[in-house]
């Protein structure tokens, strides 16, 4: 089949969508498919570009390419389903969440005066035209499926992305937790940076990830007289990145309302607990209190003393002794096989 996958880029970002987006390109070809990546640049800021970007999308008639009939396409992120082709499938990453979960906090660009809900209210009438014309539809995880049938009233099933990241094995559990995120306020890697400051173990704290607000938590630390027991590391190479998994004692990851969170299926795989929140999603969706991890809130008491636990080798070793067998089943071929089934 001639298969073309949506995805819109926010230029200078790099992230789960895009891990995703290239796994997905590349396992089909693999299969024999000839699948290329089709993706226009978003912009929320202002909020009107929102509506330019889904009107570029669809006047984009992708029914064929030169002499090339293109049998499907793969719907994404917002607002790739607004393109025109017959054969639609949706792998819902998001929704833009700005104009519904988020409407509200300071995460959402949308104002209550009338011009700004007048746009918010196009962004949700485009997706419920675009998913809809879409079959058959799934999405990354239940949470994202959820919301999909909360504020647009359009159902999806949930299919999961496997782990993208190879090498993972639980090597070793040396006293550090390692947070994976961009260093972004919806990771809320501030609140494990703060409880670090009422460990009483020896634990170490060990943060990959860039993003805008590295340098306030590197100020963070620097307060908090963390230096010594709080490592950033930045961007590392995969291989580096593999290698701190299969050595920490465990990894926090607790966002806010998560998607899906490779990091989460990441770890497991490596064998560790992961550390999260009540309120984090579809991390939630494989993290479970005292089984593969431990939920608990972000309060710097009770996030201090969660680390504390996992001081205890053995206990760490326990909680994250089923995450292996609990991402196994995770596999390119049911991706595949659900997204071009309708076809």
């Amino acid at each position: 089949m001639n298969i073309l996958i949506l995805h819109t880029q926010v230029p200078f970002v790099t992230g789960g969508a895009e891990v995703l987006v290239d796994g997905l390109r590349r396992e089909l070809q693999l299969r024999g498919h000839a699948a290329d990546v089709v993706a226009l640049p978003l912009s929320w800021n202002p909020p009107e570009r929102l509506l330019t970007s889904a009107l570029a999308w669809r006047l984009l008639d992708l029914r064929r390419f030169n002499d090339r009939v293109i049998d499907r396409v793969i719907c994404t992120k917002y607002p790739t389903w607004a393109a025109v082709h017959p054969h639609k499938s949706l792998w819902l990453v998001h929704q833009h969440r700005q104009a519904y979960d988020l409407f509200g906090t300071t995460l959402s660009e949308f104002t209550p005066e009338k011009p700004s809900q007048d746009i918010r209210q196009h962004v949700v009438d485009i997706d419920k035209l675009g998913i809809g014309e879409c079959q058959p539809r799934f999405a990354i995880s239940r949470n994202v499926a959820a919301r999909l049938e909360t504020f647009s009233g359009l159902r999806a099933d949930a299919l999961y992305p496997p782990v993208p990241r190879a090498g993972l094995q639980p090597e070793r559990y040396d006293p550090f937790i390692l947070s994976v995120a961009r260093l972004d306020a919806s990771k809320r890697v501030d609140r494990i940076i703060e409880a670090f400051a009422s460990v009483r173990s020896d634990m170490q704290l060990h943060i990959v990830g860039d993003g805008p607000d590295r340098l306030p938590l590197e100020a963070l630390a620097v307060r908090r007289g963390m230096t010594e027991r709080i490592v950033f590391h930045g961007r590392v190479s995969d291989d580096d990145l593999a290698c701190l998994y299969n050595r920490c004692r465990a990894v926090y990851y607790a966002p806010v309302d998560e998607d899906y969170g490779y990091t989460t299926i990441e770890a497991l795989t490596a064998g560790k607990p992961v550390i999260t929140a009540h309120d984090s999603g579809g991390v939630l969706e494989f993290v479970t209190n005292n089984v593969t991890g431990l939920v608990v809130s972000l309060q710097p008491g009770d996030l201090a003393a969660a680390v504390d636990q996992l001081a205890d080798e053995a206990f760490a070793r326990m909680l994250g002794a089923s995450g292996p067998n609990l991402t196994s089943g995770l596999s390119w071929d049911r991706v595949i096989d659900a997204l071009l089934g309708a076809a």
